[in-house]
Order: C-alpha cells, then sequence, then structure tokens
C-alpha cells in the first residue's frame, strides 16, 4: 500500500480489493482508495442505454443485454466484478446513469444538494463506497480544509431566523434538515479529484466510528455528458 502525503495522510492508497475493505480508518484517515487502471470502453456502454430522465439505475440484466464491441464487454465485465464484489461485503450497489442532480432551491442561501459538500450519516456502522467509470468524477476535500456551514456565524444567524423556535430545538432543527452535514471550502482549500476507474470507501459519520466523516460532493457535469457511477 502507499501513502501520499498531498491529502496530509487522510487519503491512504491500496492496490487490491481485500486492502480496501479490511484496512480500518484511524487517526487522521478517512478515505481509502483503490488505484485502478480499468480496461475497456465504458463510454459505449453509456451511449447504448436509453435515459428518459435525469439519473436512472442500471440493472445488472439490462447491462447483459446489451450488444457490445469487444471493448464494451470488457467493460461490463468489470462493472458485473465491481457489483459482485461489494455485495458480497454486504453492501448494496447501484450502477447509475446520471445527466445530472436536482438543485436544491428550497433554502437559496443554503443549498443541501449533493453539489454541496457534505459528508454521509447513519445510525449504524457503514461505509460510503463509489467508483466513477465515465464522466466527470466526484471530489473530496481535505477536513482540515473545511469548515462546517452552521458554525459560520452569517449562515448560522440566517438559519436562526429560518428556524424561528425555542433555542433548545435549534440544534435538532439543522440535524433534522441536514445543514449540519454540509460544509465549505477554506480559503486556498484544494478539493481532490477522485478520479475515473479507482475504487473509493468514504468514512461516514454513524455512532461508532473513530474517525472523522470524509467530505465530498457530486461534480459539475458537463453539458450533454452523462456520468456512469456505481455507489452504495
Amino acid at each position: 500500500m502507499t501513502d501520499l502525503p498531498h491529502a496530509g495522510h487522510q487519503i491512504k492508497y491500496v492496490t487490491n480489493f481485500e486492502d480496501l475493505v479490511s484496512l480500518p480508518f484511524d487517526g487522521p484517515v478517512n478515505a481509502i482508495c483503490f488505484t485502478r487502471k480499468l480496461p475497456g470502453n465504458f463510454a459505449e456502454i453509456v451511449s447504448k442505454v436509453k435515459l428518459n430522465g435525469n439519473i436512472a439505475v442500471l440493472e445488472p440484466d439490462e447491462l447483459l443485454e446489451l450488444q457490445l464491441s469487444e471493448q464494451g464487454q470488457l467493460a461490463r465485465q468489470v462493472l458485473l466484478n465491481d457489483l459482485k464484489l461489494l455485495t458480497a461485503q454486504g453492501a448494496s450497489p447501484t450502477l447509475n446513469l446520471i445527466r445530472y442532480y436536482e438543485r436544491d432551491d428550497a433554502y437559496p442561501f443554503f443549498p443541501t444538494d449533493v453539489y454541496s459538500f457534505h459528508v454521509d450519516r447513519s445510525p449504524i456502522p457503514t461505509n460510503t463506497f463509489l467508483c466513477t467509470y465515465h464522466g466527470e468524477a466526484s471530489e473530496i476535500l481535505p477536513n482540515a480544509q473545511a469548515e462546517q456551514k452552521v458554525l459560520v456565524p452569517q449562515i448560522r444567524d440566517e438559519l436562526q431566523k429560518l428556524y424561528a423556535g425555542a433555542d433548545e430545538g435549534f440544534e435538532s432543527f439543522l440535524s433534522e434538515h441536514f445543514f449540519d452535514l454540509h460544509y465549505r471550502a477554506k480559503p486556498e482549500a484544494h478539493p481532490i479529484s477522485l478520479g475515473l476507474g479507482n475504487l473509493w470507501r468514504l468514512a461516514v459519520d454513524h455512532p461508532e466510528s473513530k474517525v472523522l466523516p470524509c467530505v465530498h460532493r457530486a461534480p459539475r457535469e458537463k453539458t450533454g455528458e452523462v456520468r456512469l457511477l456505481m455507489i452504495c
């Protein structure tokens, strides 16, 4: 395995799936990356699937029905194998084709959609796994370069105006509306692209976690381009 310094030792890089799923998060490490150069033509798979809406789930049966070239078949085998490996670990992976996600405009000064830097939360111990096979890749933000939005005085003041309730219920309000999951980049921050083909495991905010949750976000898609993403 290899530890690279550019993310302040927050990311651990491994070379096989077993290390990806078995190595513990510890200390500053809250993201593990299985670095890969994948064979096959994933763009061909994307082009063969009719996408009626903004997002669609590509089921294994549908994937198997596609008529593909040799390179397309190699890409399909990678996808099926990743699904199999993650499912065997007790995860529930899905393959998503994404034109774009819906934007949150309920609170214009504080969007809570996936384009905002955020952490995932769970009531039980779990991890977030993801891999981008085609299109723009997701990003993570080192925790030292992020600040929780609800702690920024100006933002907190606006949220208190929105809440307009008893003081003792304010923190619950922030949690119920997922405001407390969102972060902003500090000046001079450097988000890190997760790259294409790499399989990532990110720490989640849950009661038994011993590390900080990993701050991440979805990328802004290029016009006319469809992303192919596995996530669970």
